[in-house]
């Protein structure tokens, strides 16, 4: 397993780490959760990555209780969570930034996940109806208290991280320094146009999500959607529409073309070209079953075989 910084931070983590989008709770938990999670530290993944939003706070529980099960030591991995879209339906909980929301919401978290602190804590999204620097202000205070070690954002604009970042340049505060954007071979413009001067003015990280866009790049999606696939589940009835699209398919047809001449899985293809990011920290891998995560691990073995040549390949089939 590679360890990459992130970003400017002495913080160091695996480049393939395990998220519970999704698969927390709709799919699975209790021993199921644990093997998952088993397999990926034996692998030497070392971060994991949560949301209090996901099942409704849900995630965080079964993930919490499953590593305190495990009995690893605290020093040895790295965990996220996330806030913005809250659990609870009163005003103020909702959808927010706001410092009474982070300042409250951060302490359900650490409950559900039976932790003193987080490693990251990131800002699920952006909120225009708070100014960033009450945002920021919160954000440092809840770095300061120690209940979580560094900050981040998620799928914000480059313009509201670079003005976050500003803000605690210029009133000597906890800076943000991960971001933790979409990134695959279908979702490239967030990380490779639109955040390319951060990295180099901001000293930005990157924690992707979603390297198999969704499933659509394991390649099940060509035919239709099967039974027990997250596009049938429901609340996911938003994706099925990309999930089904004739276009997008084509271009998984001819992506998993490239993989079987490589010898590997398309699902193996796409998580291994995301690593070949150099901005890229770390990528968030994600299972319902314990044999996806061993072979989403597998996909390091395919980065080698990515030389020019096959990555020509991957170009056309994506035009």
């Amino acid at each position: 397993m590679e360890y990459r910084r992130l970003g400017r931070s002495g913080l160091k983590v695996s480049v393939l780490s395990f998220g519970s989008w999704v698969t927390f709770g709709p799919q699975l938990s209790g021993d199921v959760a644990e093997r998952c999670l088993s397999i990926a530290r034996d692998a030497g993944v070392n971060f994991f990555d949560n949301a209090e939003s996901y099942a409704d706070g849900e995630s965080e529980r079964i993930m919490g209780e499953a590593i305190a099960k495990l009995g690893w030591p605290r020093h040895s991995y790295v965990v996220s969570t996330k806030l913005f879209w809250g659990i609870h339906d009163d005003v103020n909980m909702r959808n927010t930034l706001n410092r009474k929301y982070l300042m409250q919401a951060i302490d359900g978290s650490l409950r559900r996940l039976g932790l003193d602190e987080v490693d990251l804590l990131f800002c699920h999204r952006a909120d225009p109806d708070t100014p960033i620097e009450e945002t920021v202000f919160a954000m440092d205070d809840i770095v300061s208290s120690g209940k979580a070690l560094y900050w981040g954002t998620s799928e914000w604009s480059a313009e509201e991280v670079r003005a976050a970042w500003e803000i605690a340049e210029r009133h000597h505060l906890h800076k943000p320094v991960v971001e933790q954007p979409q990134y695959n071979l279908l979702h490239r413009h967030k990380v490779e146009d639109e955040y390319a001067r951060l990295y180099d003015d901001v000293g930005i990280g990157l924690t992707t999500w979603s390297p198999l866009a969704s499933g659509l790049l394991t390649g099940k999606y060509v035919d239709g959607i099967p039974d027990g696939s997250r596009g049938a589940l429901p609340g996911y009835e938003w994706l099925r529409g990309h999930l089904t699209d004739p276009s997008t398919n084509a271009r998984v047809r001819a992506l998993r073309s490239v993989a079987e001449d490589l010898g590997c899985t398309l699902s193996q293809l796409s998580v291994a070209w995301c690593t070949l990011n150099p901005h890229v920290s770390t990528v968030i891998t994600g299972a319902s079953r314990p044999e996806q995560v061993t072979e989403n691990l597998k996909a390091l073995d395919v980065v080698p075989l990515l030389d020019e040549a096959a990555l020509e390949r991957v170009e056309a089939a994506l035009a």
